[in-house]
């Protein structure tokens, strides 16, 4: 059995921008580093948002504490829908394999972000991605998004 998550935001720039912010790399190097993240964490992507191309990232404090993602493209539809499987890993070796799919809406002049993140081995590490690694994400886009928009 495996576990499923459903997260929510709504993020204040239209569906374009957002969608935008999840797949460029020059504004995804700027989001994963976090604003309180020191100047030399390490921060590594590339992004190929084609079916069948790659999302990789890589990200940490040291050389010794770097997470690592690589994630390919099963949907891309601009600026509405991505779809991706996703393998991920931790500096102390755990490794997760997930399928990912995030959909933006209009809503208003905001947009709607819904992710559903399926293949959780335990309540654990869904719950953990709930209340943790996505909520960390959307407030590092939402940040960066508050920068582009002014």
């Amino acid at each position: 059995m495996t576990y499923e998550l459903t997260v929510h935001r709504v993020l204040d720039a239209p569906p374009a921008a957002v969608f935008e912010a999840f797949t460029d790399e020059a504004a995804m190097r700027e989001w994963y580093r976090g604003p309180d993240d020191p100047p030399d964490a390490i921060v590594e992507v590339t992004c190929d948002p084609r079916v069948g191309g790659r999302w990789v990232a890589a990200w940490g404090d040291s050389p010794e504490a770097v997470f690592r993602e690589t994630n390919v493209f099963t949907v891309v539809e601009p600026p509405h829908r991505l779809a991706m499987t996703s393998s991920a890993s931790t500096p102390d070796g755990q490794t997760l394999d997930t399928e990912v799919e995030i959909t933006f809406e209009e809503y208003g002049d905001r947009t709607r972000v819904t992710i559903v993140q399926r293949g959780f081995p335990d309540e654990g590490v869904r719950d953990y991605f709930a209340t943790h690694a996505w909520v960390g994400a959307f407030d590092r886009i939402a940040h960066y998004l508050e920068k582009e928009m002014s």
